[in-house]
């Protein structure tokens, strides 16, 4: 109940703002500003009216359009009022320069007037002018996100060089998909889409580090089920994200397996390949135990009762699980959850929350892999940050 208090804080703020820069410099006459706040109010409650219906499971085509209105028009005026904000500050600093320079011309020019630091109409025609600017370029890029969106994933090769690595494990590929979000306005063509690329690889393992779906299992099943369709010759593995825990996560826990996935909770699996052993180990997301006590999320407890592995691999939904990771020896950490940002410039804000926002990092003697996500959620937009799927690729150094 406080998570969403503070996001309706948040977003009643953006859309305030965005609604008291855009319209009231307009000059419309009483009726008019009434007309344009209900809709400002209207967009606001919007993407809340989708996920509820979504919630209590209404499906139909109706309410997909809403989802698609609701999400669009949320990208839009944040971005709106990113580029307002950073416009406003720019307007701001100009007039105190402005009057600074007329203070000072004030008391070097004999006989000066005091100047008249601000004309309301220049001004006012500045305002409108940078408004216009910004509906423009936002609308462009609105476009553009909306194309980067739906066409779907690109390939994205890394290669991790593992020290001592063993010959066998020399050339050892793992596919990772992850963060695809299926339900809003993602459907069965988009998860397809991402099926036939990861079996056009040849993967030896696939792997799923969390956010399979935004819904419960007896609406959304039938958007995944292609997934049953992947093929890896040493497995499929799967770890919960936190949007499992906001979709049921017990049913999503008991579906993975019937399309294929072993579910790693806390666990691990040897995968024997050649003569070399890969220790392959999942925790549950990182905020999990706040959902379920049993689902603390746990590096060390993964690897209870292992056998030696010639490489140790964690996968984990979220980035900031790297810490216990690194202090548990793992070589190598494939999380997802922070899309990369997912469009600018959200993208700069990410590392407020997690440690590494996207690619691949060292964390003292611990590599971990970022993925931008093969998905979105929320906006579907992508600008400038493409959705993956990722081919990590296990080498001698």
């Amino acid at each position: 109940m406080y998570f969403f208090l503070i996001v309706l804080g948040i977003m009643t703020f953006v859309y305030s703002y965005v609604g008291w820069r855009i319209i009231v410099p307009l000059g419309l006459s009483h009726p008019m500003n009434i007309l344009a706040s209900i809709l400002m109010l209207v967009l606001l409650g919007l993407p809340f009216i989708s996920i509820l219906l979504r919630i209590y499971e209404y499906h139909n085509y109706f309410i997909y359009l809403l989802t698609w209105i609701s999400y669009l028009s949320l990208g839009f005026v944040t971005l709106v009022f990113l580029f307002l904000v950073v416009r406003d500050l720019g307007l701001f600093t100009a007039v105190i320069i402005s009057k600074l320079f007329a203070i000072v011309r004030s008391f070097t020019e004999t006989g000066a007037s005091p100047p008249n630091l601000l004309n309301p109409e220049r001004h006012l025609f500045i305002v409108r002018s940078l408004n216009l600017f910004i509906l423009g370029l936002t609308g462009i890029l609105t476009v553009w996100g909306i194309y980067s969106a739906l066409h779907g994933p690109r390939i994205v090769n890394v290669t991790i060089p593992i020290e001592n690595l063993n010959d066998n494990l020399d050339g050892f590929r793992i596919v990772q998909i992850t963060d695809i979000h299926a339900g809003s306005t993602i459907r069965r063509p988009y998860v397809q889409k991402i099926v036939d690329m990861v079996n056009s690889l040849d993967g030896d393992a696939v792997v799923f580090t969390g956010d399979v779906a935004d819904g419960k299992v007896s609406t959304i099943k039938e958007y995944v089920a292609p997934l049953a369709e992947l093929a890896a010759p040493y497995g499929k593995f799967f770890v919960t994200g936190n949007h499992e825990y906001y979709s049921g996560v017990e049913d999503w826990i008991g579906e993975m397996p019937r399309l294929g996935f072993e579910v790693l909770l806390n666990e691990h699996r040897i995968i024997s390949y050649g003569g070399g052993r890969v220790l392959l180990a999942g925790v549950t997301d990182y905020d999990g135990g706040q959902f379920l006590e049993s689902h603390v999320s746990n590096p060390e407890a993964s690897l209870s009762g292992a056998q030696p592995g010639d490489v140790t691999i964690l996968l984990t939904h979220q980035p900031r699980s790297i810490f216990r990771a690194a202090a548990a020896g793992f070589d190598l950490v494939i999380s997802g959850h922070t899309h990369g940002g997912q469009y600018f410039p959200w993208n700069f804000f990410i590392g407020l929350q997690q440690p590494y926002t996207a690619g691949l990092h060292r964390h003292g003697k611990t590599f971990i892999y970022v993925s931008r996500g093969s998905g979105y959620w929320g906006p579907p937009l992508r600008g400038g940050i493409p959705s993956e799927i990722t081919v990590i690729t296990l080498r001698k150094p």
